[in-house]
């Protein structure tokens, strides 16, 4: 599936968020947006999974306007990681993967044995089968953002927004999430804090800043000290492994390198 967003505007309380921003993702491209707090990352990530409809512009999928889908038919192209998830009601983990199979469903339809296959399969490839049964609530920040990636991947989409995919998780389950979202051969769009991990596993980064995109580029291209000094505000050295891939070295302000 295809993204694109042409001219995006948003304004949030009186305030303007984002100013005619455009982006373009390919089909199975696994897409970073990157930014300083505030900059509009999470914003337009909303815009395209329609929690906000944009004050201007369009988004695009596969060339349809996004506006132009039914809430259920865009669901079924798009499922959303967000960065929060709260319950008032004490579900399952089950029960929360499977609300990943509601655009599937008629109104009143009852889950099938189907249903609970994908949900099994889903738990599966996160590495939370055992906590099938448990109480969502119960579980840490970083169990409960693999719960919600099941539920996603349940709702078999071929697209997959993330926004903040690897908070709450420690460096182990950040690579094997991130490791899992690269496999998925899907198309992807994904908002980081963490520049090491968005240059590990992007194709492609955008940067956002003050509302506006401000580059983008492979990584290792995009991803200069001048580029970061810039946008960050921060000092930083670039190193590259040997598989290729690149690694940013923070500066503080004693001039000690610490990694990012």
């Amino acid at each position: 599936m295809k993204i694109e967003a042409k001219a995006v505007e948003a304004v949030l309380s009186g305030s303007q968020i984002l100013r005619g921003v455009d982006l373009e993702i390919g089909d199975r491209e696994l897409v970073g947006v990157i930014g300083p707090n505030g900059s509009g990352k999470s914003t337009l990530l909303k815009c395209i999974y329609r929690v906000l409809k944009p004050a201007a512009g369009a988004v695009y999928l596969d060339g349809r306007a996004l506006d132009r889908y039914p809430y259920k038919e865009s669901a079924r192209c798009i499922a959303v990681v967000a960065q929060h998830n709260y319950y008032n009601f004490d579900f399952s983990v089950r029960d929360v993967v499977l609300m990943g199979r509601a655009p599937h469903k008629r109104a009143l339809e009852r889950d099938n044995a189907e249903d609970y296959s994908i949900v099994a399969e889903s738990l599966e490839t996160v590495g939370m089968s055992a906590f099938a049964d448990r109480s969502f609530s119960t579980l840490s920040g970083g169990e409960q953002q693999r719960v919600i990636l099941a539920r996603a991947l349940a709702q078999r989409t071929a697209c997959l927004i993330l926004d903040e995919p690897t908070n709450h998780l420690d460096i182990k389950y950040q690579l094997q999430l991130m490791d899992l979202v690269r496999g998925l051969d899907r198309t992807v769009v994904a908002a980081f804090h963490d520049l090491n991990i968005a240059a590990m596993y992007c194709d492609r980064l955008y940067a956002v800043k003050d509302g506006r995109v401000v580059g983008q580029g492979p990584p290792g291209r995009l991803l200069t000290p001048e580029f970061i000094r810039e946008i960050y505000e921060v000092d930083a050295q670039i190193m590259t492994d040997t598989a290729g891939h690149v690694h940013i070295l923070f500066y503080s302000g004693a001039g000690n390198a610490r990694e990012g």
